[in-house]
């Protein structure tokens, strides 16, 4: 039987020990003189077909396999081929309808991520797709110009399905960001960039595991992929380059810089455009988040978008849970190389307003929520009273033991957390009890953030969000009002993003009504 010590040591090396196992392929290229050797593959642009006035869009979730590793062939899952799937664009006021075609042998759903969309077309849990059938939800675009994605969704399979590859990039335009002159063309100067941590085991296929490590961290890979490339680069012809980044790690959150400490401009967050361009030298996201971001390369220069490891501040004592969260998130990555050309075609001068963002008022709040982010504790599960009530056992020990909960409530779709009346403003407290970091993603709302711990938020939350890193200990308000549409019956999500941890039960559900 092993003890303490020697589990410990097989969470922790494991990783590493199996990447020593199967580095010969790939990770050769670090030792080449030449450094990301392949191009960025950029997802073919998907605009659909217009027929009576609703744009259609067709999906197909497929099997495939991919060419990561040289030499080796990995089996995914894909959307309108082998993995991943192509970018959307919409345009806001239309009316669209996208038909989505199961074509794998299990059940699945697709979530429309960051949409403002009826609760039957949201994509959750409630929604699944069987093998061969084809959900064809409608619905009218009504977010402005937003960078969103789209995934997954099925209820305690969410995370091995985004694994394999079901998910994709939506890009929404509206008429005031057509009028401002930015960079715009797609796949020249817009850029998508899907950011994905994997693990790869020694034939090749990818390596998803549910043990103790991954129930708490989350699953964390130890090789980057971006938009399904290993070490790519991207070969700018204009001046400057719009970045649209889109943290898709099941887990990982980044900090993402360059690697020359040069400056870039953000210019949206998960809501669309900030109201002023913000000037950073860094930014983090967690999984789920999005940012669009400038970054100059007229200087002729090199452009390494690395990923720095964050410095944990959770306490130091015996044991391996303190030790796995210490060491959640603080590895470092290069990420992406963007090499200019000799020469370069003129960008436009970034706008100094980008947006007027009518701000909800405190005061005016119908009533406060709270959402408390929980991690068992014990033989007990600590809080977790179930769906309905009385103490329930059997989910966990230690501190978590890969039980979580919202509100000491493990998800359960027979369950309503919340009734949400339309129109009422509310301020929802996030509220992290547990010891790790929780983004909490909203369905179906744009909301903004008030404070953490009574401290305004910095300038980059100022603008429209969908989902929020909370961190361990942490409260975060935020104000939100559901405007557009009612159904008592049909509920949306609300839930943390890691996605094993949305799988093992932090996610609750509400209606409108």
């Amino acid at each position: 039987m092993l003890n303490r010590r020697d589990t410990l040591k097989s969470l922790l090396l494991g990783t590493a020990a199996l990447s020593t196992g199967i580095a010969l392929p790939w990770r050769a290229f670090a030792q080449q003189d030449e450094r990301f050797p392949n191009p960025l593959k950029i997802p073919p642009l998907l605009e659909g077909n217009v027929v009576d006035g609703l744009r259609h869009y067709d999906l197909r979730l497929q099997e495939g396999v991919s060419q990561f590793l040289p030499g080796l062939s990995t089996p995914t899952w894909g959307i309108n081929g082998d993995y991943l799937g192509p970018t959307i664009r919409m345009r806001d006021g239309e009316k669209v309808r996208l038909n989505v075609h199961n074509a794998l042998p299990e059940d699945t759903s697709m979530h429309w991520h960051g949409f403002l969309v009826p609760a039957v077309c949201d994509g959750g849990p409630a929604q699944v797709i069987h093998p061969g059938s084809t959900w064809s939800p409608e619905f009218t675009v009504l977010q402005g110009a937003t960078t969103n994605w789209y995934h997954s969704h099925l209820m305690h399979a969410t995370g091995p399905q985004v694994y394999k590859g079901l998910a994709g990039m939506i890009v929404v335009e509206d008429a005031d960001s057509g009028r401002l002159e930015m960079p715009s063309d797609y796949g020249v100067d817009d850029i998508p960039v899907i950011v994905q941590d994997r693990e790869f085991n020694a034939d090749g296929s990818f390596r998803y595991v549910s043990e103790y490590a991954g129930m708490i961290q989350g699953i964390q890979g130890d090789t980057i992929l971006v938009n399904g490339t290993l070490h790519p680069h991207f070969v700018a012809t204009t001046r400057t380059v719009r970045l649209r980044i889109l943290n898709a790690s099941n887990a990982r959150t980044y900090q993402f810089a360059f690697a020359d400490e040069r400056s870039f401009t953000q210019i949206a967050s998960d809501g669309g455009l900030l109201e002023a361009p913000l000037p950073r030298t860094r930014m983090i996201l967690a999984p789920a988040e999005r940012a669009e971001i400038l970054v100059d390369v007229s200087d002729g220069r090199e452009a390494l978008l690395v990923s720095h490891g964050l410095v944990s501040t959770y306490g130091e004592y015996p044991g391996a849970m303190s030790q796995l969260v210490r060491s959640m998130d603080t590895q470092s990555f290069e990420i992406l190389a963007i090499r200019p050309q000799s020469a370069l075609a003129p960008s436009p001068i970034v706008p100094a307003q980008l947006r007027q963002i009518a701000r909800l008022d405190p005061s005016q709040a119908v009533s406060t929520r709270p959402v408390r982010l929980m991690m068992g504790h014990g033989m007990r599960s600590g809080e977790d009273n179930g769906p309905h009530s009385g103490m329930r056992t059997g989910f966990g020990g230690g501190f978590g033991g890969g039980n979580y909960s919202i509100n000491g409530r493990h998800h359960n779709m027979a369950f309503v957390n919340e009734r949400v009346p339309l129109g009422d403003i509310e301020i929802w407290e996030l509220q992290n009890t547990s010891p790790l970091t929780h983004p909490v993603h909203i369905h179906n709302i744009h909301f903004q953030v008030l404070d953490r711990n009574g401290v305004p938020p910095p300038p980059e939350e100022r603008g429209l969000k969908d989902t929020v890193r909370v961190l361990s200990g942490e409260t975060v308000r935020v104000i939100l009002r559901f405007e557009h549409y009612r159904d008592p019956e049909t509920p949306y999500m609300y839930h943390c993003h890691m996605l094993e941890h949305e799988d093992r039960g932090m996610m609750a559900q509400f209606v409108v009504v």
